[in-house]
């Protein structure tokens, strides 16, 4: 057994250990002792301004530590503790110096001041009464507190209060409620007396939750997806990081929600991944999710915006994802990842830092991978959990060498269950473990087992958070639980709240073990969601296959389903009566329930898709239900009388569709008032399918219109009656919203869209509340990462729309209220549902404020209203004006104020944007046709406002991008010897005769000699006309045999080597690949 002993005394190697200057090792030892005794290390003071820290409330709660079977951790002064030693007869006489020792750090603890929190200098404390509520003000730790701060006044009730008068909201989408939780973060329990209030992270917000008066406080201010939490001692102070490019550390005040401090850029190279804050809340050490890690220490309460100090880890330690101040003293540090533990200790702005060395043969036994390490209460002792129920004791170095406090070895390893520890943390002089099978254990300091809690019926336990209120002292009428001790002592432990990985919250009244449900949100994608018509009911399901309804005006749960057999559900929908629910599965069922009961309506789903069903939609007169699935297919439900019963019955489907299927909706006929089905693909084509006439397994097609050229149409709605013509408005990858007209499917108008970083992704017509004033019509909308809102009618203006980020790991769909008050959107991965409340009165400010008429399209040109391209607008027009007059007439020049129409190709090629011939017609067409529905009309000429309007709703929304072009060099060329992508000569040419818009061969001629420079008249005059003869000898001379990307776009178009543009979506590069 000695030698065993032996090989458990583990010395990290010599270049793991980062030394600060040598000092007496004799003063080492001497501060190490005074750990041993419980007093305060010289090391635990303020590094930098030599200020005391109040240690946690430690030994102050009655138990009694019994003769239970267990283990006990046992300090030696010079040799290893020896593995697995369960008889009480060896440790005899090292057990009453632990007692004793034990003892007077509870006293210790006991004499200091609860709930006061250590300052900077002109710091006041709040002192909190027996009702949990502070008196006293209040400013950040080290800053001066400001008499008319809300932070110096407020109290834990600030927040929750009532206000008198309504805050006044200043932005058309205001985030009202969260529904959801992310699992991965732990939870913190705020409030625990008088009200329940909780501490959670969903999606980039964070939240404040309420439980005893159901209201929630959202802290917003991160654009990315929140990656760690943590809060001081005293529950006043919360900090919130995240993984985006910007990453930020944001520093809240807990009781009047306002945040005091963000720290920018804290690490750039992959954001935030674990973050800890000192008791006294006025440091916050962060390790970066960079490849080799940062340690970072930052003193947010002062003006510093770099880091105190800083320590870069080796890869071989790990990810390190689990970071943790000593309670005792903030010099000390751990972090762990599930490989290894990492040791620090900071002074004089340097961080140093062991990783001692654990492996299987340490202690001769499988040790398991680590989960989360916590400071033991004598100050030189860790503790570290295991996925094999193992906790790993650290002791100090006793070498003279290495005698600093961070250098510390594996002493132990106590085996203290079955299952693997998740979640370790200390309370009072309680060791808490939780496991993966949702259990709850309590340890003395000696790690003998006293309670466990295993009734939760929880998934693995991802967190526990106990209260910071001081639990009440046992008497004769409390109901604590008794210890596992031979006297049945009562155990007094604080309130907690324990989380699971599947969003589940509890809280856990210690006194009568009372347990309550806080949060029971899905743990999976959740993609579907959809608004009852005519109710404050909003549905949600997620691919954990539950299927929730929630009141979200009353934020209360009504009820809820769980599919046993399809469980990922994709997307849902009411009927318009409100009566019926349509679910769609990620295994192409189609169920179709009672939206009351949740009940099946028939009697099984349906199956005939085999794969997902991306969308799913009711006609208005609720007779039909149509499907699209992931195999481009639409199938069509419709409901039939039998015997006097109505029952659902499959009609048929229709791959009408090679690509993807964007978009569905039905409409209704405006001659026979009946149903008509349409569907958007990513083919660029529109479906119409002719319901009337179709039977059983034959559904008919009425018509197929190919309505885009270059674009890929995203989504698609029925625009409203504004006008007497009849209009479906679509919005494309380019940023264009087309208005085409409903029965010629003709486009009647190109508009630029909302250009919020990503092209719309789907659209919907906002309902109008009755109580609308101003009787306008409303658009809302979600791209890639935000939802907005835009006023109808749509006309390229763009201080009439408005966006903020909702979702930043996307937004996978949004339903509206059936009054138009709400927006609710899905994250799909971040599990979240948000509320958002509209504001009409915001959003028609902004649109005032942008100005009139004109005003807001002089923005969108270069320069503005006095900037050279608008002068050369205006010379292009007047220049129109002679060309159609003649240009060598002598007569007197008649001045207009338009031009004819058949001139705006002209001025468009003039100022630099280039249409296809299709573009063209388009534009055309929607001048000529802007007033034939009124007058019955033609417009044959335009004025220099619209010519204005069509130049900048026509144009690329980001100018040309040289994306495509290399793309398409990458698609039809072949590789060269410089292992660039190039296009033979004659290939070259034979493509721009024979596809697209395809030229002829005296165009293509002309246009080349031109560009090359090889004409002397610079092209074709305009009273003359173009001589073709030589011009293939002498493109054959002038365009090389070999051709590049750069070399067209350079050399023969005569444009930047790089040209500014956004770099085309998935949809664009498999659509150019098709053609």
């Amino acid at each position: 057994m000695s030698d065993a002993s032996e090989s458990m005394v583990i010395e990290p190697p010599a270049q793991e250990v980062k030394q600060a200057p040598q000092t007496e090792a004799d003063t080492e030892a001497e501060q190490l002792s005074k750990e041993d005794k419980g007093e305060r290390p010289a090391s635990a003071e303020d590094p930098r301004k030599q200020e005391p820290h109040s240690r946690p409330d430690s030994g102050h709660l009655h138990h009694d530590e019994g003769q239970t079977a267990g283990e006990k951790v046992e300090e030696e002064p010079e040799k290893p503790v020896e593995e697995q030693e369960t008889s009480h007869d060896k440790h005899q006489g090292g057990q009453e110096e632990e007692d004793q020792e034990s003892q007077e750090m509870s006293q210790e603890a006991a004499e200091l001041p609860r709930g006061d929190l250590a300052l900077g200098s002109g710091e006041s404390s709040l002192r909190e009464s027996e009702g949990g509520e502070g008196k006293a003000k209040h400013s950040p730790p080290g800053g001066d507190p400001l008499e008319d701060s809300l932070v110096y006044t407020a109290t834990p009730r600030t927040l929750f209060e009532e206000k008198e008068e309504p805050l006044v909201k200043a932005h058309p989408l205001n985030l009202e409620w969260v529904f959801g939780i992310n699992q991965n973060l732990p939870v913190f329990s705020l409030q625990d007396e008088g009200r329940i209030v909780i501490l959670y992270g969903s999606s980039h917000t964070v939240v404040m939750y309420d439980y005893t008066n159901n209201t929630q406080h959202i802290l917003q201010g991160h654009c990315s997806t929140i990656s760690c939490l943590c809060v001081s001692e005293d529950r006043r102070w919360v900090a919130s990081a995240d993984k985006g490019p910007e990453s930020l550390v944001i520093i809240w005040d807990s009781y009047s929600g306002i945040p005091v401090q963000t720290l920018f850029h804290c690490h750039p190279e992959g954001g935030v991944l674990a973050m800890a804050m000192t008791p006294d809340a006025k440091y916050v050490a962060t390790i970066g999710a960079e490849a080799a890690q940062r340690v970072c220490i930052w003193d947010w309460s002062s003006q510093r915006e770099d880091p105190v100090c800083t320590a870069e880890l080796s890869a071989a330690y790990g990810v390190q994802d689990y970071i943790l101040f000593n309670p005792s003293d903030c010099t000390q540090l751990v972090s762990n990842s599930e490989s290894q533990v990492v040791f620090y200790s900071w002074n004089n702005e340097k961080l140093e830092y062991t990783v001692p060395q654990v492996t299987e043969k340490s202690f001769n036994k499988v040790v398991g991978s680590f989960s989360q390490t916590v400071f033991h209460f004598r100050a030189s002792r860790a503790l570290t959990g295991t996925s094999l129920g193992n906790l790993v004791v650290w002791d100090r170095i006793r070498i003279p060498t290495l005698l600093k406090p961070h250098n510390k070895q594996a002493k132990k390893m106590m085996h203290v269950q079955k299952d693997s520890i998740t979640v370790l943390t200390v309370t009072d002089s309680y060791i808490v473990t939780g496991d993966s099978k949702g259990h709850v254990k309590f340890f003395s300091d000696q790690l003998l087992l006293l309670t466990w809690y295993n009734h939760f019926n929880l998934d693995p336990v991802r967190s526990i958070s106990f209260a910071k209120e001081l639990p009440s002292l046992a008497r004769g009428e409390t109901a604590y639980p008794s210890d596992c001790t031979i006297k049945a002592d009562k155990l007094i432990i604080r309130n907690f709240v324990i989380s699971a990985t599947d969003a589940v919250v509890l809280h856990v009244a210690a006194e009568a073990t009372q347990v309550n449900t806080l949060v029971q949100e899905h743990c999976k994608p959740l993609h579907a969601v959809a608004c009852h018509p005519a109710q404050p009911v909003i549905c949600m399901g997620s691919y954990c296959g539950v299927l929730k309804v929630w009141d979200y005006q009353c934020k209360k749960y009504i009820c809820s389903r769980i599919f046993e057999k399809e469980n990922e559900i994709n997307c849902l929908t009411y009927d318009p009566k409100g009566l019926l629910i349509g679910v769609g599965f990620a295994s192409g069922a189609v169920y179709i329930l009672d939206a009351l009961s949740l009940n099946n309506v028939c009697s099984e789903p349906f199956g005939y898709a085999k794969d997902t069903i991306t969308h799913i939609t009711f006609s208005s007169d609720s007779k039909y239900l149509a499907t699209a699935d992931a195999e481009f297919t639409i199938t069509v439900f419709n409901l039939v009388s039998k015997n006097g019963e109505k029952s659902w019955q499959y009609l048929g489907r229709q791959r009408a569709h090679y690509k993807p299927i964007q978009d569905i909706m039905f409409g209704i006929n405006l001659d026979s008032k009946m149903p008509r089905l349409l569907s958007l693909g990513m083919d660029r084509v529109l479906v119409e399918y002719d319901l009337s006439d179709s039977s059983k397994d034959d559904l008919r097609i009425v018509a197929s219109d190919h309505i885009e050229q270059s674009a890929v149409a995203k989504c698609m709605t029925w625009y409203p009656p504004v006008t007497k013509e009849s209009f479906i408005l679509t919005a494309n990858d380019q940023f264009k919203m087309k208005l085409y007209n409903s029965t010629t499917k003709m486009c009647r108008k190109t508009l630029l869209g909302p250009t919020y970083g990503s092209p719309l992704k789907k659209i919907a017509l906002l309902p109008v509340a009755c109580s609308n004033e101003l009787k306008t019509s409303y658009l809302a909308y979600i791209t890639e990462d935000q939802v907005g809102l835009q006023i109808l009618p749509v006309d390229g203006n763009p201080h009439k729309s408005s966006a903020v980020v909702c979702h930043p790991e996307g937004v996978s769909s949004f339903a509206c209220s059936y009054d138009g008050k709400y927006v609710f959107t899905a994250g799909g991965g971040d599990f979240t549902v948000f509320s958002w409340e509209t504001n009409m009165n915001a959003l028609e400010a902004a649109a005032c404020l942008g100005g009139k008429d004109l005003v807001p399209f002089y923005s969108l040109l270069e320069g503005g209203r006095d900037g050279e391209l608008f002068r050369e607008l205006e010379d292009y027009f007047y220049y129109c004006q002679l060309r159609t007059q003649g240009i060598d007439t002598m007569e007197t020049r008649q001045v207009s104020t338009k031009i004819p129409l058949t001139e705006t190709p002209f001025v468009m090629r003039a100022l630099g944007f280039y249409p296809t011939e299709q573009e063209v017609e388009d534009m055309l067409n929607e001048v000529k046709f802007s007033k034939y529905v009124d007058t019955g009309k033609y417009v044959i000429d335009i004025d220099l406002a619209d010519l204005l309007k069509l130049y900048i709703n026509h144009r690329p929304a980001f100018g040309i991008s040289a994306y495509e072009l290399q793309h398409a060099f990458e698609v039809l060329g072949l590789q060269n010897e410089n292992c660039g992508n190039a296009l033979n000569r004659g290939e070259l040419l034979q493509l721009l005769q024979s596809t697209g818009e395809h030229m002829t061969e005296e165009e293509l001629a002309e246009y080349f000699s031109t560009l090359l420079g090889l004409n002397p008249e610079g092209g074709r005059s305009e009273l003359g006309n173009y001589d073709s003869a030589g011009s293939k000898h002498l493109l054959e001379n002038a365009i090389p045999e070999e051709i590049t990307a750069e070399m067209f776009t350079v050399d023969i178009l005569g444009l930047p080597t790089f040209i500014l543009g956004p770099e085309p979506s998935e949809e664009q590069l498999t659509a150019q690949e098709s053609e």
